[in-house]
């Protein structure tokens, strides 16, 4: 039988393999490995799940490896814009290829407008234009139009996004700077040397080989995991064989059943991972509004439940920027500017960072938050002259 684990040691685990028990002092490229990439959406997100997880970090750290093109934004893990490792940026696009051109053949908006045409022309002139020089998107769907006239402009740009590894160039994504969105291929932005060391996922016994050191990964950073939670995590079906054959490279343990469930589910893990005791303490940390730790698993249950969630969610599925106390999600933030009154004589701002505590609070957890909330509030505006923090409870 199975040794079990409970929903306790379960959030205690994936917080350690996270760095939210503790924060590392290690290289932001480390973490990004470490993680698999963090989710950036927004371009301030990654940042802002570094700080709960890196000693010590700044915003220059990040935007450094920006720069000179360590990492990179790039749509990877469910389709989604991740901040990755170079390598990566090269990698993952090959493996989770099925769920692209899967969501090209069903898209309500554009798979049938593409189906008229010859996806592999428009995937290399696509390339050739956004090689030649960076390009945002409008100006790439025109350009595309001038060969198919016929076809929306935003279709045939969504046609090469689904068929190439691009991402997005910087200064998008460097804290304090802004631009368009602006694409090329990573194979153009990371270059030759890198693209030639990239395994050849073409190859099926390094495919095979590669989608299992994808799964190990996961479970490092996220486990002990289901085969459903890997596949949420990524995007991927048909994943079981996979886990099934690693065989001996994973432990098995028995889990609490999902949310309505009865029957206790197995969970795979790495052998070398911690697993703490499901009673160590768990500090106050915040996270940005998408991070992988909320939306990596189909049964969320170890760090929010799913009434939570849902209260939490907007139409569009985001959740706000959560906070965790005592390892959950236990609170919402945002962070508000206001103009100091100078006489007019500068730009100076306050900004006040709002905690917005979902269950009661005792002084421990209030003065907890007030704490790493100052802390936090000074990283995320940082330009600001004048901060604040205020708790409030619903």
């Amino acid at each position: 039988m199975d040794p079990p684990l409970t929903t306790a040691e379960l959030n205690r685990a994936l917080l350690a393999r996270q760095h939210l028990l503790d924060r590392a002092d290690v290289p932001v490229t480390a973490m990004v490995d470490h993680l698999v990439g963090l989710q950036a959406q927004n371009a301030w997100s990654p940042y802002v799940g570094l700080w709960s997880r890196v000693s010590s970090f700044s915003h220059g750290d990040l935007g450094g490896t920006l720069l000179e093109r360590s990492t990179a934004r790039i749509a990877v893990m469910r389709g989604t814009i991740h901040l990755v490792t170079a390598p990566d940026a090269l990698l993952l696009p090959a493996l989770i290829a099925p769920l692209f051109r899967k969501d090209l053949l069903v898209n309500a908006a554009h798979a049938a407008a593409l189906r008229t045409l010859d996806v592999d022309e428009l995937t290399a002139r696509a390339r050739a234009l956004v090689e030649e020089r960076p390009r945002v998107t409008t100006d790439l769907g025109a350009l595309l139009g001038e060969r198919w006239p016929d076809v929306a402009p935003a279709t045939l740009a969504y046609g090469a996004r689904g068929t190439l590894p691009l991402v997005q160039v910087p200064p998008r994504g460097v804290w304090g700077r802004s631009g368009a969105t602006t694409w090329t291929t990573a194979w153009s932005w990371l270059g030759p040397q890198a693209t030639a060391a990239a395994p050849d996922v073409t190859d099926p016994d390094v495919l095979a080989a590669e989608l299992e050191r994808l799964v190990l990964r996961y479970l490092a950073a996220f486990g002990p995991a289901t085969v459903a939670d890997l596949q949420a995590w990524s995007g991927l079906t048909g994943l079981r064989p996979v886990v099934d054959g690693l065989g001996d490279r994973v432990l098995r343990f028995s889990a609490p059943p999902p949310p309505g469930g009865v029957r206790p589910r197995t969970v795979v893990d790495v052998p070398d991972a911690p697993r703490p005791a499901g009673d160590v303490p768990a500090p106050v940390r915040f996270l940005p509004d998408l991070d992988n730790v909320l939306l990596s698993h189909a049964d969320r249950s170890r760090i929010v439940s799913d009434e939570r969630r849902r209260s939490l969610q907007t139409r569009n599925g985001v959740i706000p920027g959560t906070v965790l106390v005592d390892g959950r999600v236990g609170a919402t933030w945002v962070v508000r500017r206001t103009r100091l009154d100078d006489g007019g004589r500068s730009r100076r701002e306050l900004a006040t960072l709002e905690v917005t505590s979902l269950d009661p609070l005792d002084t421990a957890r209030r003065r907890a938050l007030e704490d790493e909330g100052s802390r936090f509030v000074r990283f995320f505006a940082d330009d600001a002259a004048e901060h604040a923090v205020v708790v409030a409870a619903t």
